[in-house]
């Protein structure tokens, strides 16, 4: 294989798959996220090309990965969480296919269910949640929230600290009782993991104090953290 995109899961090193650390461990080439823990990128071997995703625009990316993987070097392509779930892969697997550049992509732990799931929140739980829906919080004001509150379940939104005023009062608005639980994840299964808990109507001022990277989780089964984790309840929880 020449091109592998490999989800490095939601942060804790520990939680990368066996493939995708037997690729990382003997690649020539490494292009990372920035987020990628530390600990993963030393696995690389030495003398491997490191390159940082932040460096370059999304074009030139897919660019280097064509170009590496014409050469016949061994790529990895490490991505944070999964290739797939807001990681743009398909983009590059596109263009690798495209190239005509052989690729695999190597599944990794997503933080959709990963980083709720360790901070003690189920976001499927029979009787409470029967689905689970993801947005992205990038552009809030194009989010349908309307649909979203017809929704029955839990809502997860990736990337939503920044604009999570605007997506807790677009919900409101659209219908969702004020008192709905909600609860912002940053640096999720880390150990600086923090968790901040509330009412949605009060979780923005709540997070405030929070950086990302974080995860938003909405709905009912939010509310049994209390219990999974064996805490009082209290708005803030460093887990």
């Amino acid at each position: 294989m020449t091109v592998a995109l490999v989800g490095a899961g939601p942060g804790d090193p520990d939680l990368i798959t066996t493939r995708g650390l037997r690729l990382l461990r003997r690649c020539d080439v490494l292009v990372h996220d920035r987020l990628v823990a530390v600990e993963l990128l030393d696995e690389a071997p030495p003398g491997s090309v490191r390159i940082a995703r932040e460096e370059f625009d999304q074009e030139q990316i897919n660019e280097l990965l064509v170009a590496y993987g014409q050469a016949g070097l061994h790529v990895v392509r490490l991505k944070g969480g999964d290739p797939f779930v807001f990681g743009r892969g398909g983009e590059e697997a596109l263009a690798l296919a495209h190239a005509g550049v052989p690729f695999e992509v190597v599944p990794g732990v997503s933080a959709l269910s990963a980083v709720p799931s360790a901070a003690g929140i189920p976001i499927t739980h029979r009787g409470i949640a029967a689905q689970a829906t993801l947005v992205s919080g990038h552009a809030p004001d194009e989010l349908d929230y309307e649909a979203l509150v017809r929704l029955t379940g839990t809502l997860v939104v990736f990337m939503g600290l920044g604009s999570l005023a605007r997506i807790a009062a677009g919900l409101l608005e659209a219908g969702i009782e004020r008192s709905t639980p909600a609860a912002v994840i940053a640096r999720g299964t880390r150990v600086d993991e923090q968790v901040v808990a509330g009412a949605l109507d009060e979780i923005a001022d709540l997070s405030a104090g929070l950086e990302p990277p974080a995860l938003v989780v909405i709905g009912e089964a939010v509310a049994l953290r209390g219990r999974l984790r064996g805490d009082c309840g209290a708005a803030l929880q460093v887990g």
